[in-house]
C-alpha cells in the first residue's frame, strides 16, 4: 500500500517519536523510506540565488540526516535521505510529489490555534495543500 514513505525530520528530539512508528510500518509493509529535513535559516533559504557556501545549521542537517539513514539501513530498511533547502511545507510537499510518495509522516507538537499562529504551522499547511495521505505522531513531552 505505501511503497515509500516521506519521513520529514526536524533534526530534534520530536523524531525520537516519529522513527520507531515508521521502522514498523516501513517493515510490515516492505516501504522505502526517504528521510527530508528542510533547512530554513537565512542562507538555505538564499542558497541557490545568492551563491552562497554551505552554513554550519545545513552541514550539521546534513550530517544528522546520513546518521539516522545509517541507523535505519542498520535495521534492514532502505532509505534514502535529502536535505531540501526553503520553506518546510512547501518542500516537503515538492519532495513528496517529485519522488511519488505514497504517504508523509511527521511529528505533531499538539500547538491550538494560538500556538500556530505563532510557531507557524507545517502540518496545517501540508495537510491542505497535498493529495498525499498524512501520517501525524505527537511529540513526546516538550
Amino acid at each position: 500500500m505505501y511503497r515509500k514513505i516521506l519521513v520529514a525530520l526536524e533534526n530534534s528530539r520530536a523524531d525520537e517519536s516519529l522513527l520507531p512508528h515508521v521502522m514498523e510500518l516501513a517493515k510490515r509493509l516492505g516501504s522505502r523510506l526517504l528521510l527530508v529535513h528542510v533547512a530554513d535559516g537565512w542562507v538555505a533559504r538564499n542558497f541557490e540565488q545568492l551563491k552562497l557556501a554551505e552554513s554550519e545549521e545545513m552541514k550539521s542537517d546534513r550530517g544528522y540526516l546520513e546518521k539516522t539513514a545509517a541507523h535505519l539501513r542498520a535495521e534492514g530498511l532502505e532509505v534514502s535521505a535529502h536535505l531540501a533547502l526553503g520553506d518546510p511545507p512547501t518542500e516537503i510537499i515538492k519532495t513528496a510529489q517529485r519522488e511519488q510518495c505514497d504517504l508523509i509522516a511527521m511529528t505533531t507538537h499538539g500547538h491550538r490555534l494560538i500556538g500556530d499562529l505563532i510557531f507557524g504551522s507545517t502540518i496545517h499547511e501540508v495537510r491542505h495543500k497535498t493529495t498525499v495521505p498524512v501520517l501525524l505522531v505527537r511529540a513526546a513531552g516538550k
